[in-house]
């Protein structure tokens, strides 16, 4: 089974940038739809992105469409999150999460594997 592993995040001003990794090891990656989902205090964890393993089609919440922008390099086993234009709403754990190719879930809602989560806080 995959395992992810996350960098990037970190503190940065608003409108600022940020690119957050989530590596893949023990399976491919391109067999996985990911998703990056966040949880910032107090709130439940949304979804914010999602790419698909088939199409490599890509979805975003409202809240991030034109600012963040979800890719995946299959020859490094990896799916990046480009977040710009960061407010501070934006602050939260970020978690990248993988769907098993055989879930029966619609997709990024409740995968399977996930990584460790990584804070992005958006401060002046």
């Amino acid at each position: 089974q995959v395992q992810l592993v996350q960098s990037g995040g970190g503190l940065v001003r608003p409108g600022g940038s940020l690119r957050l990794s989530c590596a893949a090891s023990g399976d491919t990656l391109d067999y996985y739809t990911i998703g990056w989902f966040r949880q910032a205090p107090g709130k439940e964890r949304e979804g914010v992105s999602c790419i698909s393993s088939t199409d490599g089609s890509t979805t975003y919440a409202d809240s991030v469409k034109g600012r963040f922008t979800i890719s995946r390099d299959n020859a490094e086993n990896t799916v990046y999150l480009q977040m710009n234009s960061l407010k501070p709403e934006d602050t939260a754990v970020y978690y990248c999460g993988a769907d098993d190719p055989e879930s029966p879930t619609p997709p990024c809602t409740l995968p399977d594997f996930w990584g460790q989560g990584t804070q992005v806080t958006v401060s002046s």
